[in-house]
């Protein structure tokens, strides 16, 4: 399960509507309790996709490790990434299970005609074959 405030949930839907027809991209810090993961913030970053910034999101090494220090500037760890699929499911794509890694988070948001719709968890096996969904709870605070 992953759970995040309405804030919180706010600010990655905020983010997609102004990024739209882009995709959005962002860090989620948090703690681990063994399957939970609870966000205790979001960041955004820079989509430094070059070639197709509406249905691709690339986070530089740069970014990482700055989002690294930031969730460890907070006491955190950091839980995985968000971005926004721009007039499309909320369901990871191909080339995002490509670019993945297991132990991540990653929260897909869909954004119909610059609108928030949609937002879903995932995770990506142990076997990089496939997404597993992740129930997300979206709580009043947390």
């Amino acid at each position: 399960m992953v759970r995040i405030s309405k804030e919180l949930a706010k600010n990655i839907e905020d983010h997609g509507r102004q990024c739209y027809p882009e995709e959005c991209c962002g860090i989620m810090i948090g703690r681990r309790v063994g399957e939970l993961r609870i966000v205790g913030g979001t960041f955004e970053l820079d989509n430094s996709q070059e070639e197709n910034r509406k249905r691709r999101f690339f986070v530089t090494p740069k970014e990482y490790m700055r989002a690294e220090k930031v969730a460890a500037e907070n006491g955190m760890e950091l839980l995985g990434f968000y971005h926004s699929h721009p007039d499309h499911p909320a369901i990871p794509s191909e080339y995002d299970r490509e670019h993945a890694l297991p132990w991540f988070t990653y929260i897909v948001l869909a954004v119909a005609k610059g609108e928030p719709k949609v937002m879903t968890a995932w995770e990506l096996s142990e076997s990089r074959d496939r997404f597993l969904e992740k129930h997300l709870s979206v709580e009043q605070s947390l």
